[in-house]
């Protein structure tokens, strides 16, 4: 399917993609996944596969995926409005729309017992928020620690979905119970203050998180499929989830679509991994990014916003933090994310290690799926899948994808 423009690809570069691609589906390891490719006038995508891992209704380029940590770049545009308007400002404290976060404890070590403590040497800000160092996070290098343990014994966050379960209200008094793991801008930490984000945007324009998104960014640039459930008229667009068995591969269902966790409106709209959404949702907002925060003659966001975004806002000290995290999740070791820096919701290269260039930004998401930008070379690839990273065959096709799409660019 190919929409033709200026020249973008090569069409050897092209063939190898889709056979790189395919390859992966015909081993039986990925049951199906729609890839996006842009640069300048031209878009290219290949539909793959199946929905569920044993055949059925084909991939379409408007099935629809959970996200995930994808979700992440997309959610972080609305506190970004919000700053545009003045309505927020990077270095005010949050304490006056997020009480529950003020005057805050801090554990004497990350990953020491709950009751030791100090008080926290000034207040969180929007900052902090914006760019994950507030102080509470996932910490993969102590999750026997018991702060870890807390999130999971408060109910921050449910074992099997990383993903809020109550109410914005009682997830926020849940956490407001716990201290922090570090002082506020000290280190970087991961999806927590992504979460926290949605909530601070819905209480500050008095909307919900959602609604707020489809005002300011969904309904404007035309992404009419992206939300956090699936309608029910529209559920047979949303293939099944599924967490491979690491041991057999065993194709185990970790969500079904109808009656599933995306199948109806959830108490608490996560910014950190709640959204659902297409190729070509995700395209719209990607390329605008890549406009500086136009959409044709529309802005979306200003210009400085999208550099704040999408250029790295980390110290070397935090910056260490992120790539030690990062070693320890398997789909960074084969996907995107792991070579450098970090904007507000999603990764920055700042050197390279691999064929994409110091510059590119964008994230991956735990349900295998990867969305990035790179301004140099005006390109966009999103490449989703039904299959989470339980094992790496996810993580592998990302990171072919990836390879084989900056071998196509015709330069």
């Amino acid at each position: 399917m190919m929409e033709q423009g200026n020249s973008g690809f090569s069409e050897t570069g092209l063939s190898r993609l889709r056979e790189v691609l395919a390859r992966h589906v015909e081993s039986k390891r990925i049951p199906g996944l729609v890839a996006l490719v842009s640069r300048g006038g031209e878009t290219h995508v290949e539909a793959l596969g199946t929905m569920r891992h044993d055949g059925g209704a084909p991939m379409r380029r408007d099935t629809i995926f959970r996200m995930a940590s994808t979700t992440k770049p997309v959610a972080a545009a609305a506190a970004m409005v919000l700053l545009d308007e003045c309505r927020l400002r990077l270095d005010d404290p949050i304490d006056r729309w997020l009480p529950e976060l003020a005057d805050r404890r801090v554990l004497k070590r990350a990953d020491g017992p709950l009751d030791e403590t100090v008080p926290a040497r000034r207040p969180i800000t929007v900052r902090d928020l914006l760019t994950s160092t507030f102080g509470l996070g996932l910490d993969t290098t102590a999750m026997g620690s018991p702060m870890m343990s807390a999130f999971f014994e408060q109910g921050v966050y449910g074992t099997e979905w990383m993903l809020p379960a109550p109410d914005p209200d009682e997830w926020m008094r849940r956490l407001g119970t716990l201290p922090l793991m570090y002082q506020p801008g000290e280190r970087w930490l991961y999806n927590v203050g992504d979460d926290v984000l949605g909530v601070l945007v819905a209480r500050v324009s008095g909307q919900s998180f959602e609604t707020f998104l489809r005002d300011r960014i969904f309904d404007p640039l035309g992404m009419k499929d992206t939300g956090f459930h699936v309608p029910a008229d529209q559920i047979d667009r949303l293939p099944p989830l599924y967490a491979p068995d690491p041991q057999t591969g065993e194709f185990i269902v970790a969500d079904e679509a109808e009656g599933g966790h995306h199948s109806k409106p959830p108490a608490f709209q996560s910014g950190g991994g709640g959204l659902d959404s297409t190729v070509d949702d995700y395209h719209a907002y990607f390329r605008m990014l890549l406009n500086h925060g136009m959409h044709g003659t529309q802005r979306i966001l200003s210009r400085p916003a999208v550099e704040l975004m999408t250029t790295n806002r980390l110290t070397p000290e935090q910056l260490a933090a992120r790539e030690a995290w990062a070693r320890n999740v398997v789909h960074l070791s084969h996907g995107q994310g792991q070579h450098g820096g970090w904007g507000f919701g999603m990764a920055v290269r700042t050197y390279r290690g691999d064929y994409a260039p110091i510059g590119q930004f964008g994230w991956d998401g735990g349900a295998g799926t990867t969305t990035y930008a790179d301004p140099d070379n005006q390109l966009v690839g999103i490449l989703l899948t039904q299959t989470g990273m339980s094992t790496p065959d996810s993580a592998r096709v990302i990171h072919d994808f990836w390879t084989t799409l900056y071998q196509a660019i015709d330069n």
